[in-house]
């Protein structure tokens, strides 16, 4: 049951209003600003679980907010997909706002840093409630825009050519992503999300043509969705402050990617048309040299954020496979990956920014015996790295095993190998970090008081806590991504 609700209108409002009290609030005003961003993220996230309560009752909500031309409309409808990302990343991003009060003590320009971070916010809800491609294209744009000056923070030369790499990317990516929406408006008449998609008379009277429009999408979203070839702009956006590290690689721009990438195969083209077009296939063949070329490059990486950043590469790749392999298994698979990720992927970014913090060291090479002066941080890194590489009980056991099974369901074996190979080298890559804080000796000592800022400390600990209990309660997660499957077959 369709119904017109103003809630997913004060999703993406309310950041926006938090962001512009923040603008008349003074640099030195921390008792202030921080308490009103935290405030902001949290009634953002109240809001949207009003949202999934309804829709995950049936109820799909939409207003609309201008009109165009007829069947361009400008309009945010959530559906269970929708929910599912616009939750995760609601709910990921009081943490985040938690996390960035204590990192950004040591840091300057700390107003700006939380106007653009609500800014984000605000979009990230755009993309992840609208109703049509056009709306998304809107959103996908400015979402470039707001954390471009995320990316450059820090203002020093190096910032400002991995902030210019990231916008000749993104626009080149969003170009892509035009072109294909004017094509499909002229095939389809309609930008509007459905179920089952809007072209299946169009496939079988321009299959090449489709098939053409497809590829313009897959590497249009695959930008931020860092496909490789088109990944470099991520690695080198590690120069900006660790919160923005998190919200890019976990909750916001990645899988803003992702989720345009799952938009299209499944409410634009459908599972028919992509079987019809073999379109799938392309996909994965695609995705399985990302996923595993990723993991050998992270082998080589020595500072840390950089081996986390090509680790996100890889995993990121699960959940477009999963979508890719078109059956209700893979899919399920990719959508758990989408929470398991980001919810290992932020807990991993939140132990690198307490680490470089606290110890002023970058590189892994340094890290022997960190465990000592930071014990709670390794061991929170240490659940994040068992989760990545899918070892029970932690959360990301349960997407690779639908990921597995989704392989079988789809016929194809081959995948169950890609997917080994890569947990392989994601325990390669993770596991000496781990044995290296804790079994090596360095010039590490004990903390003498708190080894990092509560509000840094905090997000880290609860975070590690969920990811175990999301691995162990199975109910909590998999029923509300089943309902999200169905919707979508």
């Amino acid at each position: 049951m369709e119904i017109v609700s103003s809630l997913p209108l004060y999703a993406v409002i309310i950041p926006i209003i938090g962001a512009l009290l923040l603008v008349f609030i003074a640099e030195e005003k921390d008792n202030i600003r921080n308490p009103l961003a935290l405030l902001t993220s949290l009634l953002t996230a109240v809001i949207v679980i009003f949202i999934i309560q309804q829709v995950f009752r049936g109820s799909i909500l939409s207003y609309k907010l201008l009109q165009i031309l007829p069947g361009l409309d400008f309009t945010l409808r959530v559906d269970p997909l929708g929910a599912l990302f616009g939750g995760l990343a609601s709910v990921l991003w009081v943490f985040t706002v938690l996390y960035s009060i204590g990192y950004m003590s040591f840091g300057h320009n700390r107003r700006r840093f939380f106007i653009f971070f609500l800014l984000s916010l605000s979009v990230t809800m755009g993309i992840a409630f609208s109703a049509n491609l056009f709306t998304l294209y809107l959103f996908y744009e400015l979402l470039t825009l707001a954390t471009y000056p995320l990316v450059i923070h820090e203002g020093k030369e190096k910032d400002h050519k991995a902030g210019l790499r990231y916008i000749i990317y993104s626009f080149s990516g969003a170009g892509l992503v035009l072109f294909a929406l004017f094509a499909t408006f002229g095939f389809a008449g309609s930008l509007d999300f459905a179920q089952g998609g809007i072209l299946s008379e169009a496939a079988r009277t321009a299959p090449l043509a489709l098939s053409i429009i497809f590829a313009c999408y897959l590497l249009g979203f695959g930008v931020k969705a860092a496909i490789m070839p088109l990944h470099s702009w991520l690695p080198s956006a590690m120069v900006a402050p660790t919160p923005v590290s998190a919200l890019l690689h976990a909750v916001a721009v990645v899988k803003s990617g992702v989720f345009g990438i799952l938009r299209v195969m499944y409410s634009v083209y459908g599972t028919d048309v992509m079987s019809e077009l073999n379109l799938g296939v392309y996909v994965i063949v695609l995705i399985s040299f990302t996923i595993i070329l990723a993991s050998i490059i992270a082998l080589r990486q020595d500072f840390l954020k950089r081996r986390l950043a090509y680790s996100t590469i890889s995993q990121l790749g699960y959940i477009t496979l999963g979508g890719a392999l078109l059956t209700q298994l893979g899919l399920t698979g990719g959508l758990l990956h989408i929470v398991n990720h980001a919810l290992l992927k932020i807990t991993l970014f939140f132990c690198a920014g307490a680490i470089i913090t606290m110890t002023g060291k970058e590189r892994i090479s340094e890290l022997n015996g960190v465990g000592r002066r930071m014990p709670l941080t390794m061991l929170a890194f240490t659940i994040g790295s068992i989760g990545m590489v899918g070892i029970l009980p932690i959360n990301g056991f349960i997407s690779k095993w639908y990921l597995l099974a989704g392989s079988l369901e789809a016929q194809m074996p081959v995948i169950i190998a890609i997917l080994i190979t890569s947990a392989i080298l994601n325990a390669a890559y993770f596991f000496p970090i781990v044995i290296a804080a804790f079994f090596k000796k360095g010039d590490f000592t004990p903390a003498k008081t708190v080894e990092a800022p509560l509000s840094m400390l905090l997000p880290i600990t609860v975070l590690a806590v969920v990811c175990i209990v999301f691995g162990v309660k199975l109910d909590l997660t998999v029923p509300f991504v089943g309902d999200v499957v169905s919707y979508l077959f």
